[in-house]
């Protein structure tokens, strides 16, 4: 493993400055789940890491106006746990709980979940890919069980965030630190494809920091919930998940957001299946048309057409759940 020093910045400004210096390759640090395997495995090298946790009130959930802030230190366990989140925001209190295991959800952080790098096997074990800068996606002729159905292409990675859909679900905004002051990206502009960048999965600069998410004021007619199956019982990522945010009058679903994870290189909107809900009494028999209309435009790979049926089903199911909850 290549040396490094740690530095521990008081605030913000201090610590996009670090990410900044010339010369040095650093990394940032929060709970460290991610970034400790990369580094063992030498995916990354960095000369400095820049911890976060010296930063007062990042780990903080509040309150103001009726909107809810989390700042990007905050723990899963501590979204999972809030009360305010798990009353309005179900649908992300339950995204945040289904994250692998307790010791990882007490130290993985919201930023850390949003932007962790994905879990391709040939990513991970060091083979020359888009993601390392390379010219190949291995998967598209090879071992491809895990990768994308959705939005492929020149690299097949999914998403590995279980948060990620459920913030876009619920139109979070992200704040944003770099060395040019603050800037707010809606959540469903910060992940970006393959097609624009292979090597990248969002729009942070190395300089810049995910300071915080902003959750909007909830209605009361706002329902939610997020779904993921796995392809065992212990730890592992979604192979197909759906955060569903409806907002109903009884049985009727006024607005619909509904955004898939695990099928795609970012979390994957169907502006289709939210079009059908809306302004229609939500039925087992519109739930099972969702469904359907939930698969069109996947393009899957030699080896995971299995995800068309689940996602299928998971989403006829979530919508059934949400709407009569």
């Amino acid at each position: 493993m290549k040396t490094f020093s740690n530095v521990n910045p008081r605030t913000v400004p201090e610590a996009v400055k670090l990410l900044g210096q010339p010369g040095r390759r650093a990394a940032i640090v929060g709970g460290g789940s991610d970034l400790l395997g990369m580094v063992k495995e030498r995916l990354l090298q960095p000369d400095v890491l820049v911890n976060l946790k010296a930063i007062p009130s990042l780990d903080k959930i509040s309150e103001q106006g009726g909107e809810v802030r989390i700042g990007g230190l905050a723990t899963l366990s501590a979204i999972a746990e809030n009360p305010l989140i798990r009353q309005r925001y179900k649908v992300l209190a339950e995204a945040a709980e289904s994250v692998g295991t307790p010791q990882i959800r007490n130290a993985g952080t919201i930023a850390g979940n949003v932007c962790q790098r994905p879990w391709c096997w040939y990513f991970r074990n060091g083979f020359p890919c888009y993601k390392s800068g390379g010219r190949t996606c291995f998967s598209v002729t090879g071992e491809n069980e895990f990768h994308a159905i959705f939005g492929g292409g020149p690299s097949f990675i999914v998403h590995p965030s279980d948060t990620a859909p459920a913030l876009v679900a619920l139109e979070a905004k992200f704040r944003i630190a770099g060395p040019s002051g603050e800037r707010t990206v809606a959540a469903a502009d910060f992940f970006t494809p393959p097609s624009k960048d292979p090597s990248r999965e969002n729009v942070l600069a190395q300089d810049e920091v995910l300071v915080e998410v902003r959750l909007p004021p909830a209605s009361p007619a706002l329902r939610g919930a997020y779904h993921k199956e796995l392809d065992r019982e212990s730890w592992t990522h979604a192979i197909v998940s759906v955060a569903v945010a409806l907002e109903m009058d009884r049985d009727v679903c006024k607005e619909a957001r509904v955004v898939l994870g695990g099928v795609a290189p970012i979390p994957w909107r169907l502006p289709k299946v939210e079009a059908m809900l809306a302004g229609q009494r939500v039925t087992p028999e519109l739930a099972a048309r969702a469904g359907e209309a939930s698969i069109e435009g996947a393009r899957p790979l030699a080896k995971n057409k299995y995800k068309l049926p689940i996602t299928k089903a998971v989403v006829k199911r979530t919508i059934s759940a949400v709407a009569s909850a």
